[in-house]
């Protein structure tokens, strides 16, 4: 059998597939569905200090191999969470990640310094990068500097690992991802959604209400996977690669690409048990290839 598990330097995982945020609620809503002991871990819901409840309707709209989602980080904020929900999480056998937001940058401090009181959580993924808060997709990690500034912060406050997640929507990945790692980031997840507008043709209207959404599933895969290819290729911190993985094969892909780990996202909608089953068939790609570990294929591109 093939090892699957996957060292980031500050986080050890099982193997490398996680469930991501946005997707998968926060774990407890897919334990009919899989064994979440079985995964590498999973990314909760973006959690702001307060409750939030999001976007207006319609929030969703289904695209050709695709997702455009305005849902606006809803969220039951960190006190809710605290007490009513991580409780049923501590008994897990696998890494709870806490997917942190903020409006502004003193509330993404605020979330981490509350969460810093709580038991078991394994890292933190600051979310900089959701573009369907504001409008016309404003977010801080579309600035080099305020990326650089943010996550220093969150680096003082916190007691954990941070991941900073990335956003595609940028001219230069490279530029984001070295800024994100000079200030202490402890990895990169990326790529958040792409930007993106869906329009009614009989109403001559946005289908959504924010007019803008963010774009995931499949059709984003080769975009995010030239992303990855190029942050990993600067930075010397684990990148977490993502974006329209729904198979083995796609998240192999990533792993090549210069991904450590990845996370499934979109796919959990359409198939509850598509990180278990991307699992199995990175173990049979393993033994198929004879591999001692699946990490000795992690940025094995050949260019």
């Amino acid at each position: 059998m093939t090892d699957l598990t996957t060292d980031l330097g500050f986080l050890k995982l099982k193997n490398p597939v996680l469930a991501a945020s946005g997707t998968f609620g926060y774990g407890l809503e897919f334990e009919p569905f899989l064994d979440l002991n079985k995964l590498g871990g999973f990314v909760v819901k973006g959690l702001y200090f307060d409750p939030r409840p999001g976007n207006p309707p319609p929030r969703l709209v289904e695209t050709a191999s695709g997702l455009i989602n305005a849902i606006g980080l809803q969220g039951v904020g960190v006190k809710a969470f605290a007490e009513n929900i991580f409780p049923r999480l501590q008994s897990l056998d696998t890494a709870v990640i806490v997917n942190v937001c903020g409006s502004d940058d003193e509330e993404f401090v605020a979330v981490v310094d509350f969460l810093n009181g709580q038991v078991g959580i394994a890292a933190y993924e600051l979310n900089i990068s959701c573009p369907n808060v504001k409008k016309h997709g404003f977010c801080p990690a579309l600035s080099p500097k305020h990326t650089h500034d943010l996550v220093r912060k969150v680096k003082r406050a916190s007691r954990r690992p941070v991941i900073t997640k990335l956003s595609p929507n940028v001219t230069d990945i490279a530029e984001i991802a070295l800024a994100a790692e000079e200030a202490g980031s402890d990895g990169l997840s990326l790529v958040n959604t792409f930007l993106a507008l869906a329009v009614d043709v009989e109403t001559r209207r946005p289908k959504l209400a924010n007019i803008y959404g963010g774009l995931s599933g499949p059709a984003i895969k080769p975009l995010a996977l030239r992303l990855v290819h190029q942050a990993a290729s600067r930075v010397k911190i684990p990148v977490i690669g993502l974006g329209g993985i729904a198979t083995g094969a796609d998240a192999l892909e990533f792993l090549i690409a210069g991904a450590r780990a990845v996370q499934v996202g979109t796919a959990n909608l359409v198939d509850p048990q598509a990180a278990l089953r991307i699992i199995a068939e990175l173990e049979d790609y393993g033994r198929r290839h004879q591999l001692a570990r699946l990490t000795d294929i992690c940025g094995t591109l050949k260019t």
